[in-house]
């Protein structure tokens, strides 16, 4: 702890754009085989570095079969918040979920944040004891704590929610709900600060979505299809944004950084009348909330001979938008449709009217686009998760998305990449030619960026 705030802290996203380059990203690994254990890997994004691009550091998980997911930093520019408890907390620990384990890692960066280290395992049974909750997904670091999103309960059902650890000790302080409402499914968790709301969207229960995508659940709408309207401060369920029956899966939300925008974007990742995806707009309005859909994103025709038995019926290739990412200034929205292999960017500087402005292409179920860097070597996986750095200017992206369904729409194997894209001054997305991080029998996932990302921190301030 520190008597002085972090210096990669901002007060407003505005600052935080301003903030210097990252040098080292942090970033997931699955291990497929069931022996080994996953890896937290560092690389170095450093253009000054003789390293440039490749893993320079590694941590292996002390158990096989976690499943690291979506983690995040022990704190961020949230402390700066005028409420916030905590202003002195450093940003210096990751906070590592395994989304199969149910176990959450504590990962020290510092001395040397080349070489992490594992400082605090908390188990499945203690969470489960003090909040009911298993199959950890997604890390945020808030003003008054550390919150953790489940996607179910210890039996593999429902309801699945949040729980908060302590910003010091990493202690699970218990459930975050005081009155849920009608929520059962739980996937993704953010909020706007500036209005005192949180919004949660929906994906399954653990034994809904653990041995993959199933074809019946799916055709018979059982997935979630809802975001839910949290009142923060009270913990209280307020209301349901319902997307309908045909829209299956509204998973990754993206909401506006600036907190005086009560606005924000959620990826939805398929259509149960044509296979394509969308991108739907929430909004607050006459004293509640409102969704609609403004970006539609087809699927494609391909032959049934390059399609895995999932997909031989339909002759086609779904989008499966699995991931979407919003730049600092609130202007870019990156769509990742880890299907047909395409980044896809967006101009939200009008949220109502949305432009497409850029795409790039790698990997994909019938494409498999080659990367620059070895032209002739077909890519497996495909862009997925998605990460920005603060000044909007590199994008990074990795080909995982979670094993069983890696297995289904991939059934050759996933070898783990990831790649970069720039953003020119004139606002144009190029793909770097040079940048390829070969994972090799990992499958890489999430992305931190050090000192901060596009969806790392929250701001209490324009």
């Amino acid at each position: 702890m520190s008597f002085r705030p972090d210096p990669t802290f901002y007060p407003s996203p505005r600052l935080a754009m301003q903030a210097p380059p990252e040098r080292l990203a942090y970033v997931a690994a699955l291990n497929p085989n069931d022996h080994r254990p996953d890896e937290m890997t560092v690389v170095d994004l450093d253009h000054g570095s003789n390293t440039y691009g490749q893993i320079v550091g590694s941590l292996a998980m002390p158990q096989p079969g976690d499943e690291l997911h979506h983690f995040g930093w022990n704190a961020c520019s949230s402390a700066l918040c005028p409420y916030a408890p905590h202003p002195h907390v450093e940003r210096r620990y990751l906070i590592v979920p395994g989304l199969r384990s149910s176990r959450i890692h504590i990962i020290d960066t510092k001395p040397d944040p080349r070489k992490p280290r594992i400082v605090k395992v908390i188990e499945a049974d203690e969470i489960a004891k003090r909040s009911g909750y298993s199959r950890m997904h997604t890390v945020h670091c808030g003003p008054d704590g550390i919150y953790v999103n489940a996607i179910g309960s210890s039996s593999g059902d429902g309801p699945g929610g949040i729980l908060i650890l302590d910003h010091d000790s990493f202690q699970v302080l218990g459930r975050w709900e005081v009155d849920r409402g009608p929520q059962y499914f739980a996937y993704d968790f953010w909020w706007h600060l500036g209005y005192d709301t949180m919004l949660t969207s929906e994906w399954g229960t653990p034994n809904m979505v653990e041995s993959g995508l199933n074809p019946e659940l799916l055709l018979g709408a059982k997935y979630g299809r809802r975001i839910h309207v949290w009142d923060l401060r009270k913990r209280r369920h307020k209301q349901v944004l319902d997307l309908g029956e045909e829209y299956q899966l509204p998973l990754e939300l993206r909401p506006a950084h600036d907190p005086s925008k009560a606005y924000g974007f959620v990826g939805v990742v398929i259509s149960l009348k044509d296979l394509s995806s969308s991108i739907w707009l929430w909004r607050a309005q006459n004293g509640g909330w409102t969704i609609k859909k403004i970006i539609d994103i087809p699927a494609e025709p391909a032959d049934s001979d390059l399609l895995p038995p999932i997909l031989k019926g339909f002759k086609t290739v779904p989008p499966l938008l699995t991931d979407i990412d919003l730049s600092l200034d609130d202007k870019f929205l990156y769509a990742s449709c880890w299907g047909t292999g395409e980044l896809r960017q967006y101009d939200v500087s009008d949220p109502v009217d949305p432009k497409l402005t850029g795409s790039i292409r790698l990997g994909g179920i019938a494409r498999r686009t080659a990367h620059p860097k070895n032209p002739k070597q077909p890519l497996n996986g495909a862009t997925q998760m998605v990460e920005i750095s603060r000044d909007g200017r590199r994008i990074y992206f990795t080909n995982s998305l979670y094993r069983t369904w890696d297995d289904q729409f991939y059934p050759d194997g996933v070898r783990g990449w990831m790649a970069k894209a720039d953003l020119s001054a004139r606002g144009e997305l190029e793909l770097d030619r040079n940048f390829f991080v070969d994972f090799g029998d990992l499958r890489a996932h999430q992305v931190r960026l050090e000192g901060g990302d596009a969806s790392s921190d929250s701001y209490c301030f324009a």
